[in-house]
C-alpha cells in the first residue's frame, strides 16, 4: 500500500515538521511494515509553469515529425514574450494548456534545462510529459494537456502536486484494514496520540424499495450488497488533476472519471467498488455461484471458463462480473472519447467471503486490487459509506444526479465478542500493563470494552483478524511497544547440552564437508510430477505425500518424501551457470503421512503445554525422519601436474554412505540393488542390522539415463540417499576411537576366483568371519577378469592385516588365519585360491 503523506494529513493533523521518515518510524513502532519512503519530485526545481500553445509550425524536412511551437507562459520568462520551443509530441494542438519547463529548471534525475539549438531552431525550454516530471503513466502516453481553466503562468509544481513523500507499506495478510488510507490513518492517529477524522463517517440515506433490484442467491458468499444509481453524467468530463495525482502516487493509473472515483474511494476507505453502465444491464442484478464450465469475458478481454466455486454477479443474461475480482466487458463504463459515453451508472459496494474470493483470484490468475483487499478482510459496515462517497464524487465532479433509491441486501449477523481476563495480556507478555492500559489500547483500535476483572470485548467490523484473547493481547503489546518488552534469557538446568542425535548430525555434516561435499539446503516442497521423472513405480511409498492447504507455489504443493529432487535441482542450476564439477550434500527432514489423519490441537500461550497436549500435537504431525543425501557430477579429482584426475562415479556415492556409517559407528551392508532413479547395473542397496534383522536404509550409485534426461542433469550423475534415523538406531552409540597396538602388523594377500555374479561384499563378509579376531582390517584392492581365469569368472584380490593386542604374531599364526578365511570362502561362495 502506497500512502502519500499529503493525503494522510487530511485525516490526521500530523505536526508540520514531521517528515516521511518520522512517520515511518512511528508506524513501524505500532507494527506496520513501512519498507521505504519515496521522495516524489526529489531534486525538482522551477520555473515550471502552465503555458498556452499559440502557434505550431510543422518541420517536415526531418525523418521524424518535429514541431516548432510558440507558447504563452505569461511573465514566468521575465519578458512576457511567447516562448519558442521545439517538441516532437503530437497529442496537443493550438490553444491547449500545457506544462512548460523553462531554462534554469532541473527535472527529476538531475536533468538540467537550458536553451539550445536543435533541428535548425532555438528551443528555450521544453513542453513536458508525465514521465519527464516523474508522475508515472497517466494513460495518455504523451504531453500533459491541462484543463482550460488553469491560468497561464501558474506554478505547475504546486498545481500538479509534484513534490511529496510516499510511504510504501508491506501489508501482512492479517492487517487488511491497512490497505486503505482510513486504516493507515487510524494507526498514525494511535501512534501520535491524535484524533482521527474518519472518512467513513458520512450521512447515508436509509434503504428503500425504489433502489435498483438486487437478488442474492448465496448469502454465505455475499452477506451485504449495496447498490446506488447516478444519472446524467457528463461523459466527456475527465478526472481533476488532484484525483489523478493521488491515484498515481498510490500506484494506480487514471482511466476515466467513473473508474477513477471507484478506485479513489477504494484506496480511501478500503472498500472495493464497481461501476456498471446502467444501459448495458438487463434486469435484476444477482449474486450466485457460477455453473461449471460457464464462460465469461472479463474487463481485461480474457475469455474465462468458470468453476462451480466462483462467485459471479449476474443480470438476466448471465454473468456481468467476477465477484470481488474483476468486472465484465459487457457492462464496462464507456471511455470519455467514445461517441456514446456512459451517462448513467449503477454503483456496487458489496462484501464477499474472503476465502471464496482468494480461491477465485488464484484459480484465474487475477490478483486484482479488489481481490487483494477482499481476501485479507474488508469492513462490511463500510459498504454503504463507500457507495455514498462514490455517489457524492460523481455528482460533484461529473454533474450527475443521485437517484433517491437505495438498495441494501444484508444477511443478519451479530457483532463478534471475545471474553478475556483483564490481566491476560500481562501473562502473555510477562509485563504488568494493568486493566486501564489494556482497556485504553483496545478502545484505540476500535473495540468496545465492558467489565472489570473479566472483560467482554466487541471487535470492530474492520478487524476480522481479532478472533480470540491472544489476538487482543497482541494488540495491547504492539501498541505498548515490542521494544519495551524485557529481554530475558531462559535458564536451562545445568548439565544439558547437545543430544547424541544432534552430535551425530554435526559429525556427519563435518565429515561430508571434509570429503569435498558442499552443503546445499533446499526448500522442502515438491510437485508430484517429479516422481515420474525419478522413475518411481506407481505404488512406491514415496508417492504418498502430505499436501499443504495453502502452498507457496501451486506447482509444488506437497512436502518432500525424498531429498533428491531439491539436491538435483540445485545441481542442475549450478551446472547451467557454469559450475561443472559438483559434489553437494543435504541433511534434512522428509515427511510421510500417517495412516490415520488427526486434527492438531491448538497449544495455549499463557502457560506451558502439558505433556499430553504436546504428545497429541506430535501425533497429528506427519512422520518426519531425517535423511542424508549427496549428488555428484563432473570431476571428482581435478587434473593437474600431479595426474590426470578422474570423474565422479558410482563408487564415490557409495563411499559417501560408508563415511556416514563410520561417523555413526555402524556396520553398513553394501550389496547390489535396484531402485527407481538409479541405474540397475550401478546401484548399491544400503542396509544395517537393527534388533537382529537387516533393514534397507537407502541406495547409492549412478542415476538412470532416463532420469538424467528427464531432469536435465549432466551425464553420469551419481547420488546417494539414506535414512539417518535408521542409521542412528543401528549404531552402537558414540563411536570408539581405534585401539593402537605397539605390536607389528602381519599382512597377507589373497586372490580368490569366484563366479562373476558373486558380490565382492559377500566374499569379504565370509573372509572376515573365517579370519577370526586376529584380523584387523581387510581391503579389496583389485578386481580382474580375463581369459586367464576363465569365462564367467572374476578374481578378487584382498589385503588382510593381522595383529594381536598382546604379542607379535608368528608367520604360522598369520598364515593359519588366512587359510581359515580362504577355506570358509571356498565353502560358502565357491571361491578358489588363484594359482592353486
Amino acid at each position: 500500500m502506497r500512502v502519500p503523506l499529503s493525503w494522510l494529513r487530511e485525516y490526521v493533523d500530523l505536526p508540520a515538521t514531521e517528515t516521511g521518515r518520522d512517520v515511518q518510524a512511528k508506524l513501524i513502532e505500532v507494527g506496520l511494515e513501512v519498507e521505504t519512503v519515496e521522495q516524489v519530485g526529489a531534486g525538482l526545481t522551477g520555473p515550471l509553469v502552465v503555458g498556452k500553445v499559440l502557434t505550431i509550425e510543422e518541420l517536415t524536412e526531418f525523418k521524424k515529425p518535429i514541431r516548432f511551437c510558440t507558447v504563452d507562459v505569461g511573465s514566468a520568462n521575465g519578458t512576457g514574450e511567447p516562448q519558442e520551443i521545439v517538441c516532437g509530441a503530437r497529442n496537443f494542438a493550438v490553444g491547449d494548456k500545457v506544462v512548460v519547463v523553462l531554462p534554469g529548471a532541473v527535472l527529476p534525475g538531475d536533468f538540467k534545462i537550458a536553451a539550445r539549438k536543435t533541428y535548425g531552431k532555438a528551443s528555450h525550454g521544453m513542453i513536458c510529459s508525465g514521465d519527464e516530471l516523474g508522475m508515472g503513466d497517466d494513460g495518455s502516453g504523451g504531453i500533459i494537456v491541462l484543463p482550460p481553466e488553469h491560468e497561464v503562468g501558474t506554478d505547475a509544481i504546486k498545481l500538479l502536486e509534484l513534490v511529496d513523500e510516499v510511504l510504501d507499506i508491506a501489508v501482512t495478510p492479517d492487517r487488511g484494514y491497512a490497505l486503505s488510507m482510513r486504516g493507515v490513518a487510524r494507526e498514525a492517529a494511535i501512534a501520535y496520540g491524535l484524533p482521527l477524522r474518519d472518512p467513513a463517517l458520512l450521512d447515508v440515506p436509509a434503504p428503500n424499495a425504489s433502489g435498483y433490484p438486487v437478488k442474492i442467491s448465496d448469502p454465505m458468499g455475499c452477506d451485504r450488497f449495496t447498490a446506488r444509481t447516478v444519472t446524467g453524467l457528463r461523459p466527456e468530463t475527465r478526472s481533476p488533476i488532484w484525483l489523478q495525482r493521488r491515484l498515481q502516487k498510490a500506484g494506480m493509473r487514471p482511466i476515466s472519471l467513473a473508474v477513477d472515483i471507484t478506485n479513489y474511494v477504494m484506496l480511501e476507505l478500503g472498500q472495493p467498488l464497481h461501476a456498471y453502465d446502467r444501459s448495458r444491464i438487463e434486469g435484476t442484478i444477482g449474486v450466485r455461484r457460477a455453473e461449471q464450465g460457464e464462460k465469461f469475458t472479463t474487463l481485461d478481454g480474457a475469455k474465462r471458463v468458470l468453476d462451480a466455486e466462483d462467485l459471479v454477479i449476474t443480470d438476466d443474461r448471465g454473468p456481468i462480473g467476477l465477484a470481488g475480482v474483476m468486472g465484465g466487458a459487457n457492462t464496462e463504463i464507456a471511455d470519455h472519447e467514445e461517441a456514446a459515453g456512459t451517462t448513467d451508472v449503477v454503483i456496487e459496494a458489496a462484501h464477499f467471503d474472503a476465502i471464496s474470493i482468494a480461491r477465485t483470484a488464484r484459480r484465474h490468475k487475477l490478483p486484482s486490487e479488489a481481490a487483494k483487499r477482499f481476501e485479507r478482510g474488508v469492513d462490511p459496515q463500510a459498504a454503504s459509506a463507500a457507495a455514498q462517497r462514490t455517489v457524492d464524487l460523481l455528482v460533484l465532479l461529473a454533474g450527475g444526479t443521485a437517484e433517491s433509491g437505495v438498495t441494501e441486501v444484508i444477511a443478519p449477523s451479530a457483532p463478534h465478542t471475545i471474553s478475556m481476563p483483564a490481566d491476560h495480556p500481562d501473562k502473555v507478555a510477562g509485563v504488568e500493563y494493568g486493566r486501564e492500559t489494556v482497556v485504553r489500547r483496545l478502545q484505540e483500535v476500535g473495540c468496545d470494552v465492558y467489565g472489570q476483572d473479566a472483560l467482554t470485548v466487541t471487535v470492530p467490523s474492520w478487524r476480522p483478524d481479532l478472533a480470540e484473547p491472544n489476538d487482543l493481547a497482541e494488540e495491547v503489546i504492539r501498541l505498548e511497544g515490542y521494544e519495551n518488552l524485557p529481554s530475558t534469557l531462559p535458564k536451562p538446568p545445568a548439565g544439558r547440552g547437545l543430544t547424541d542425535r544432534q552430535r551425530l548430525h554435526r559429525r556427519i555434516g563435518r565429515a561430508l564437508a571434509g570429503s569435498g561435499f558442499v552443503e546445499a539446503p533446499n526448500y522442502p516442497f515438491i510437485g508430484e510430477q517429479v516422481f515420474d521423472q525419478l522413475g518411481l513405480e506407481p505404488g512406491d511409498p514415496k508417492r504418498r505425500v502430505v499436501k499443504l492447504v495453502n502452498p507457496l507455489s501451486d506447482e509444488e504443493p506437497a512436502l518432500r518424501t525424498t531429498l533428491l529432487p531439491g539436491l538435483l535441482g540445485a545441481l542442475r542450476r549450478n551446472e547451467g551457470r557454469g559450475s561443472h564439477d559438483l559434489a553437494l550434500f543435504e541433511t534434512g527432514l522428509v515427511f510421510k503421512p500417517r495412516e490415520e489423519a488427526r486434527i492438531a490441537v491448538r497449544l495455549p500461550v499463557d502457560r506451558r503445554p502439558t505433556d499430553e497436549e504436546i504428545a497429541s500435537l506430535t501425533e497429528a504431525l506427519p512422520v518426519q525422519p531425517r535423511h542424508a543425501a549427496v549428488v555428484l557430477a563432473g570431476a571428482r579429482e581435478q587434473a593437474g601436474w600431479w595426474g590426470k584426475g578422474r570423474p565422479s562415479e558410482w563408487a564415490d556415492a557409495i563411499q559417501a554412505a560408508r563415511t556416514l556409517a563410520a561417523e555413526s559407528g555402524t556396520e553398513l551392508l553394501v550389496r547390489q540393488g535396484q531402485y527407481g532413479p538409479w541405474h540397475p547395473g550401478r546401484c548399491a542397496e544400503l542396509a544395517v542390522v537393527i534388533d537382529g534383522a537387516e533393514q534397507v536404509i537407502g541406495y547409492a550409485g549412478e542415476l538412470h539415463p532416463r532420469v538424467v534426461k528427464a531432469l536435465g542433469l549432466p551425464a553420469r550423475t551419481c547420488a546417494m540417499e539414506l535414512d539417518l534415523d535408521a542409521l542412528e538406531d543401528a549404531s552402537a552409540g558414540v563411536p570408539q576411537g581405534p585401539k593402537i597396538s605397539t605390536f607389528p602388523v602381519a599382512t597377507q594377500d589373497v586372490a580368490l576366483v569366484v563366479d562373476g555374479d558373486v558380490p565382492a561384499a559377500d566374499v569379504e563378509k565370509v573372509l572376515r568371519e573365517g579370519a577370526g579376531e586376529l584380523l584387523e582390517s581387510i581391503r579389496l584392492f583389485d578386481v580382474f577378469t580375463g581369459e586367464q581365469i576363465g569365462a564367467g569368472k572374476k578374481s578378487l584380490a584382498y589385503a588382510l592385516r593381522f595383529r594381536a593386542a598382546d604379542r607379535t604374531l608368528t608367520v604360522d599364526e598369520a598364515s593359519a588365519a588366512r587359510d581359515a578365511a580362504v577355506a570358509l570362502a571356498a565353502e560358502r561362495t565357491g571361491a578358489v585360491l588363484r594359482g592353486a
